[in-house]
């Protein structure tokens, strides 16, 4: 009578490796999930417009914000802003006037970043040349800016400070402008294209 063992080696009869033992193993590593797929596809066209997405964000707010300036009361930064340019011009321009040359700056600005192009640059010098005044205003209005006996901000204060998100924001922007102005061309879109030569 023949002894059935099995050799050394081998898998015992019967229990040979399937395809679900396949499937559990090398097949997960070659092929992620359709969700990661879609993340990755994600974060590839994020990062392709990542300058066009954050330019255009902040336009948006620019031009939201500069859109409310034309109605009275519709802003709830319009005093505010009136009693800084009101201190920085020495009270020589109308208030109606300073509100609305403000509502026209941030609009413009706004346009300027959203759309991009030849627009960009001097939409980004008039920001940052807006973005000081709104920063002056910390000095210029300490009461209405810090709390009594406090350095925190108040809520007006808070209201100015957190715009040095924007002004990051538009560094980053300015920095690929002028940075690579002189090494690519631009396509409308807004991405980059190394000239040849």
């Amino acid at each position: 009578m023949r002894s059935h063992t099995a050799e050394p080696g081998l898998p015992p009869p019967g229990n040979s490796p399937g395809p679900r033992a396949h499937q559990a193993g090398f097949g997960r590593e070659h092929h992620p999930a359709p969700d990661a797929r879609a993340l990755q596809r994600l974060a590839v066209h994020v990062d392709k417009r990542a300058l066009v997405l954050l330019r255009g964000t902040v336009g948006i707010v620019f031009v939201g914000f500069g859109v409310l300036k034309l109605f009275p009361s519709a802003s709830p930064a319009e005093q505010l802003a009136v009693e800084a340019a009101t201190k920085m011009t020495l009270g020589l321009v109308p208030e109606t006037v300073l509100l609305l040359s403000l509502a026209a700056l941030e609009t413009a600005i706004g346009i300027g970043l959203i759309v991009g192009r030849r627009l960009l640059r001097p939409a980004l010098v008039a920001f940052f040349l807006h973005m000081g005044g709104v920063f002056s205003t910390l000095f210029l209005l300490p009461d209405a800016m810090w709390q009594p006996h406090s350095p925190a901000p108040t809520m007006e204060g808070q209201y100015v400070v957190k715009n040095v998100v924007m002004v990051a924001v538009c560094l980053v922007v300015a920095a690929d402008a002028w940075g690579r102005g002189s090494k690519s061309s631009r396509r409308p879109d807004g991405a980059d294209r190394t000239t040849a030569g």
